[in-house]
């Protein structure tokens, strides 16, 4: 295996008392949508089972009154003398009825999740705790840690008193995170707060250890801090919520135990598919454009496809008698077009000649009725 950068290793009194390579699984490739589904189908496996009273809203006897009465056919509660008879019951959509669908003990409430992608999560998990940006971006306060990943002496496992385990966080730069973790704490919004569950608190270091001589009892009461032993290490714990990047403190005998548990003789360290994922990069390199045919710099000029349904000498090369009907369609309108200009020529003709004989007619009948009065020049009786 290729050389691997060596990591510091801290004393409890905060200095530089080794070295020690980092192990291979922190190399392993990060990826977020694995830790993320591994994460959210683990965290369902702690919960319990609820649901309501298979007797709730149905503890009444109640029974439909029928067709005929013009009321809707919902059981109703028999009886008289009080406001609750002939109310409907039993139903969803009913006062004091039971919920619609309801909830079952049955339910599957845990799920199964492949050991390669829990393995595979947990790789990733603990190669993200190493890079300090991510560390950083997932809330941890440290700015005066000396070195990510943060590796102590394996003396840090003897710790059996909590002021000392104080101590040995505010020498190595981690003390900060506690604090920040006990300051965050605040009451639960929410019913949660009467179930047990009254607070919230930011999540601090991890300490991770080999062999427990009494570090569990130094640093469990410390807010925010938790506790994991190498061989049993927890993504829910390793990557909280999902996102990675925990914060974590190793023992030295914990961090070199890496080695074993992940490798050629224990579990398989994943790969990336890529070496290197910048895609754009490796296709501009000169080694890649070198070997490629050069870019198509003209344009392939096609004929444009003649529509069947306007151009006659396409249709005329998929159905030569569809061509022919519409080329006589189309010469039939043009002799209905013209047989139309001579009716209407004709029609217009009768109708003048009509016109002048209705206006002779008219000026005969005006001359005729201008016969004047009888009595306009006198008359004399005999």
């Amino acid at each position: 295996m290729a050389a691997r950068p060596l990591v510091s290793v801290f004393s409890l009194s905060g200095d530089k008392a080794g070295e020690t390579p980092l192990p291979a699984v922190m190399t392993a490739p990060l990826r977020p949508d694995i830790v993320q589904f591994v994460h959210t189908n683990m965290n369902k496996n702690n919960r319990q089972a609820y649901a309501v009273s298979i007797r709730a809203g149905k503890q009444v006897s109640a029974s439909s009154w029928g067709t005929g009465r013009a009321v809707a056919r919902i059981p109703r509660v028999g009886g008289g003398g009080t406001s609750r008879s002939g109310q409907g019951a039993f139903g969803n959509m009913c006062r004091g009825g039971r919920m619609f669908a309801p909830t079952k003990t049955w339910r599957k409430w845990h799920r199964k999740i492949n050991t390669t992608q829990k393995q595979y999560a947990v790789a990733s998990a603990l190669a993200a705790s190493a890079v300090p940006a991510l560390v950083m971006a997932r809330g941890h306060v440290v700015d005066e840690v000396p070195e990510v990943p943060l590796v102590v002496d394996t003396s840090l496992e003897a710790t059996k008193k909590t002021s000392v385990a104080k101590d040995v966080l505010a020498a190595v730069g981690a003390l900060d995170d506690v604090e920040k973790a006990g300051d965050s704490k605040k009451i639960r919004a929410g019913k949660g707060k009467m179930r047990n569950r009254r607070y919230t608190m930011r999540r601090g270091p991890l300490i991770i250890y080999k062999s427990n001589d009494g570090v569990e009892q130094a640093f469990r009461n410390l807010p925010g801090v938790e506790l994991c032993c190498v061989d049993r290490l927890n993504l829910l714990q390793l990557a909280p919520g999902g996102h990675m990047g925990r914060f974590c403190v190793w023992s030295q005998a914990a961090f070199e135990a890496l080695d074993t548990i992940y490798g050629e003789e224990g579990k398989r360290i994943p790969t990336s598919s890529m070496a290197n994922a910048d895609l754009a990069r490796l296709i501009n390199s000169d080694e890649i454009q070198s070997v490629v045919n050069p870019a198509k710099s003209t344009i392939p000029l096609y004929t444009v496809k003649a529509n069947p349904l306007k151009s006659m000498s396409a249709l005329e090369k998929l159905d030569a008698f569809a061509a022919n009907k519409r080329r006589m369609a189309q010469q039939a309108g043009a002799d209905r077009a013209k047989s139309k200009e001579a009716v209407l020529k004709k029609k217009r003709a009768a109708r003048t000649a009509k016109k002048a004989f209705n206006a002779q007619g008219k000026k005969f009948i005006a001359q005729a009725a201008a016969q004047g009065d009888v009595c306009a020049d006198g008359f004399t009786v005999e």
